[in-house]
């Protein structure tokens, strides 16, 4: 193949008189399937370019200048009979290739031709590289321009080319284990955290990757040892999603959340770094159930005009042709060789190049979904190839172990060996309790164990409880304080008539809804519910995660899906750590507590070192019942025996202790006291001279064996 039929000069080059494209850049070769994406090849001096497109007819490859992006420096045809391997197509460029910086495609292929076979070709729309790892926007970058058919030139995302030279820095870091006994999660969204002018952040670090290492002191003494971010993936910047969960790239990080939008990729392993010097995991939420490219009226940036029918879950409706178990539009085809490929890239991609600890995936269940919308099982999913991956075996998987279908695959029904889950039942369970609803002992029992009616331990699946992530509040929902604060979710500002959001929310208001002209009495109320949320989660075994800002009572004023708001309602409000100085306090000192205490998050269920009691001898598993006690001994542990009381009930209990360690209990917390006597210190632990303890109405007491202070 000669240069001259491989070439098109675009139309700059026409201008300067140039019939043929420069000598300099030559087809070196035809290329080759690997490595995937656009690749600098430093033997050769040239660039791999591979993409799968099993149904296209035609592939051009575009190249751009940075002074001119509406019109492409070069423009090359490939030939399927030289530059395509099955159905990828491929090439390879040599030579200087001059003023390129960015990249993409061109690409036609069959027109729509039934069930199953939606094609979604227009050979006039530029097309992003689904493996480009940084993405660039045009100054004039137009969504809408990817809705309508035609050209989008100059208003398209581009692939940025890869840096000549080696990779930097490519061995990550070692991930340790995950420690359930030392692990905490911080659900936290990079620009929501610093956002806020009274976050203390210089103005032009607010919200970005660069301002978290600012707050690394914040989040030590805290007491986190793992910050799960919000989407951080290229998410599509005019579409509205302020929680960035529509992805438009799998590899690049997002440019809005960087100081320097040309340095984003820098700046996140940076952050990285800082976070990992002090000791502090880094797990991303990705989003690899749905793309930005929405419904069959959305954008074509991408997969669409790529391979709409290889990337998707085609229907065979011609009125809906995508299969939509996201509520998003569309759902990735994670069955099929190309996505099952990109994922496995893309996850690869975040933890050796960008030094990741983690992942929590998004509506996890759809990566177990057949090409017809059926459920794989444990051995054939995707789920299972990310689990026994040679790099991905060695970090953190997280689950949210459902879609938008039918599907709820919590516990042992998720088809992910080995994988953690976010546990939807420990938070409805909790928040049933704490509510004061009937008949919720024992559902309460179950999850402080540690969910084995989720997370078996028997012979056959020999589960562990820190598979379940424990929580009570997240990004989804209502923040805590608003969970005691609100029974009705107030969402008008997002635009949708108030019918977005989920309607139950199991919270109570505590006697009065919102938060204006609040009575005392009221707010001292839902201070102490608070307060028995984070102690019951920071009791219970399994790991425990909490969105940020619930340790000082951040408000959204009863959104409960602020999903579009990028105001002062998702943005934490940093005075509330004054504010609420008493609750930062004993949230502080909970975590803490949970460090100190070994016994509480094991890599084992509890077993026979916990016995179960009611306010006497007894537990109380009547319909009625709000009260349960236990004694949690810790020998096995190295620690100290811990005996625990929970009232729910609108009045005063008096509960006969049932045990005595050698010296004594001595009071550790007391969420019925006020501040600071409801937890203590370390060493200043009270003293308890009786067997009888009356709990006062709405309260958890925890008491701590002889001198065994938290």
């Amino acid at each position: 193949m000669t240069t001259e039929t491989a070439l098109i000069a675009s139309n700059r080059q026409a201008r300067r008189g140039q019939v043929h494209p420069p000598a300099a850049i030559v087809a070196r070769s035809e290329g080759t399937i690997l490595p995937l994406g656009a690749s600098w090849i430093e033997a050769e001096q040239a660039y791999n370019f591979m993409l799968y497109a099993e149904h296209a007819e035609s592939v051009v490859l575009l190249l751009f200048a940075e002074d001119d992006l509406a019109r492409p420096l070069l423009e090359f045809r490939l030939d399927p009979r030289v530059n395509k391997t099955w159905r990828v197509w491929h090439c390879r460029l040599g030579g200087d290739i001059g003023e390129a910086r960015y990249y993409a495609y061109r690409i036609d292929g069959p027109r729509a031709a039934g069930p199953g076979l939606w094609h979604a070709y227009d050979p006039e729309k530029v097309l992003l590289d689904p493996l480009a790892r940084e993405v660039f926007f045009p100054p004039g970058f137009d969504r809408e321009a990817a809705r309508r058919p035609g050209s989008n030139l100059g208003k398209a995302p581009l692939g940025v080319l890869p840096r000549p030279g080696p990779s930097p820095d490519p061995v990550p870091d070692r991930t340790p284990p995950l420690q359930p006994d030392t692990a905490i999660i911080y659900e936290m969204h990079v620009r929501g955290f610093t956002r806020n002018p009274n976050s203390g952040v210089p103005p032009e670090r607010r919200g970005t990757f660069a301002s978290v290492i600012d707050k690394i002191p914040y989040l030590k003494k805290l007491g986190i040892t793992m910050v799960e971010l919000l989407p951080v993936q290229q998410f599509d910047p005019q579409e509205g999603n302020y929680w960035g969960y529509m992805t438009l790239n799998f590899f690049a990080p997002h440019a809005g959340y960087a100081s320097d939008a040309q340095a984003a990729r820098d700046e996140f392993r940076a952050m990285v770094r800082a976070l990992h010097a002090a000791d502090i995991q880094v797990i991303l939420d990705v989003v690899y159930n749905h793309t930005a490219e929405a419904g069959p009226d959305g954008p074509t940036y991408s997969y669409r005009g790529i391979d709409n029918v290889a990337f998707y879950v085609m229907s065979d409706d011609p009125r809906a042709m995508y299969r939509d178990y996201t509520g998003c539009g569309n759902t990735l085809a994670c069955a099929s060789i190309c996505t099952w490929s990109l994922i496995l890239e893309s996850l690869r991609h975040w933890v050796t190049e960008m030094h990741v600890d983690g992942f929590r995936f998004d509506l996890a269940s759809v990566l177990a979904r057949g090409p017809d919308g059926t459920l794989e099982t444990a051995d054939t999913s995707l789920l299972a190839a990310i689990r026994t991956d040679p790099i991905l075996r060695h970090v953190h998987l997280i689950a949210e172990p459902w879609d938008a279908g039918w599907a709820y695959l919590l516990g042992t029904r998720f088809p992910g060996p080995g994988w953690c889950q976010w546990n939807g039942r420990f938070r409805d369970d909790v928040r049933r309790f704490v509510r004061g609803d009937p008949g919720m002992v024992g559902a309460l029992m179950l999850r402080l164990y540690g969910s084995d009616d989720l997370f078996p331990d028997n012979p056959r699946d020999a589960h562990r409880p820190f598979q379940t992530v424990n929580y009570v509040t997240c990004h989804d929902g209502f923040t805590l304080y608003d969970a005691v604060s609100y029974n009705e979710k107030r969402n008008w500002p997002n635009g949708h008539g108030n019918t977005d959001g989920a309607a139950e929310n199991l919270s109570w208001n505590c006697g009065w809804e919102g938060d204006e002209d609040v009575p005392v009495a009221v707010m001292s109320l839902r201070q102490r519910q608070a307060k028995n949320f984070f102690c019951l989660l920071m009791l219970a075994n399994g790991v425990p995660m909490f969105a940020a800002g619930d340790e000082f009572l951040r408000t959204q004023r009863g959104n409960n899906n602020p999903y579009n708001q990028d105001n002062e309602t998702s943005w934490l409000d940093w005075s509330c750590l004054e504010r609420h100085a008493d609750f930062h306090r004993f949230a502080k000192r909970m975590i803490a507590f949970r460090k100190a205490h070994p016994s509480l998050g094991r890599p084992r269920f509890w077993r026979e070192d916990v016995r179960w009691y009611g306010v006497g001898p007894d537990v109380d598993l009547s319909f009625d019942s709000h009260s349960l006690a236990y004694c949690l001994r810790g020998a096995l542990r190295d620690d100290c025996d811990l005996y625990v009381m929970i009232n729910e009930y609108h009045e005063p209990l008096d509960f006969q202790i049932q045990e005595t360690p050698p010296g004594g209990w001595r009071r550790a917390i007391d969420t019925g006291l006020d501040s600071p006597f409801d937890i203590a210190e370390p060493g200043e632990e009270a003293a308890v001279a009786s067997q009888r303890y009356r709990v006062l109405p709405r309260s958890v007491v925890v008491l701590v064996g002889g001198d065994g202070s938290a």
